[in-house]
This record gives C-alpha cells, sequence and structure tokens, in this order.
C-alpha cells in the first residue's frame, strides 16, 4: 500500500533535526535513507525501523511487529524491520532517539554486507 503524502511529509518533519534524510521509492512504500543507509520505511501509514537482535526487543516488548507481506505461499516477515510504536511516532524527541539507534543498526549491517575482497589468483603464462 502506497503511504500518503501527508503521513511521509509528517514523519519527515518529526526526523528532519537528526540530519539530511532523504526519500525514495522502496517495494511500493518510501524508503528512508541518511546518507548512503536506508535505516527506515513507510508502508501504508506506518513507519518501520531497521532492528538487530539488540533492539528488536524493545519493540517486541511494545507489542510491534516486523513488517509483513503475503505472497501465493503465505505470510512472509521481515525480522530487519519494525513498525514504530505509536506513542514514539508522537513523542519528537524520542522519536529521534529510536532514529538514531536504528540509523547505526543499519550502518552496522550495511558494513557487515560488504563483500570480502577475495585476492586474485595469478595465472601463469607457459
Amino acid at each position: 500500500m502506497t503511504p500518503s503524502t501527508e503521513y511521509t511529509e509528517y514523519v519527515l518533519e518529526f526526523l528532519e533535526p537528526i540530519g539530511p534524510v532523504r526519500t525514495g521509492r522502496f517495494f511500493g512504500g518510501v524508503g528512508i535513507s541518511y546518507g548512503a543507509v536506508q535505516f527506515a520505511m513507510i508502508m501504508g501509514n506506518s513507519l518501520y525501523f531497521a532492528v538487530d537482535e539488540g533492539s528488536r526487543k524493545k519493540y517486541e516488548q511494545a507489542g510491534m511487529q516486523p513488517f509483513s507481506y503475503m505472497t501465493k505461499k503465505g505470510r512472509i516477515h521481515v525480522r530487519r524491520y519494525f513498525e514504530l510504536p505509536e506513542d514514539i511516532l508522537a513523542d519528537s524527541e524520542q522519536l529521534r532517539l529510536w532514529a538514531r539507534e536504528s540509523m547505526q543498526v543499519a550502518s552496522k549491517t550495511k558494513q557487515s554486507d560488504k563483500p570480502v575482497n577475495q585476492p586474485r589468483l595469478k595465472q601463469r603464462v607457459g
């Protein structure tokens, strides 16, 4: 479901103090990036932040669910992104704290996703 322009602008207004974030189309929604790192996404009118094993617990304790979508084979849960609790979204200071944490998580994940350079084998001629 495509997010509304109003909701996207609302979220971006609260994220503005953390620095220059940018948006882009992301699988029918909106991806939110800081620099080269996507740390959040908006699907429908829900904001999802990138999480890791450590940060996921507080989302689960708040009763939040991971992003999910339906396929012909059933529902797929994307545990890398969890919906932000509504009370955090309503509190601009808390929103920025959770956003910064998500930015750190996404940055670490992006660094660990980089391919490891393998040494080239030299071919002998002759």
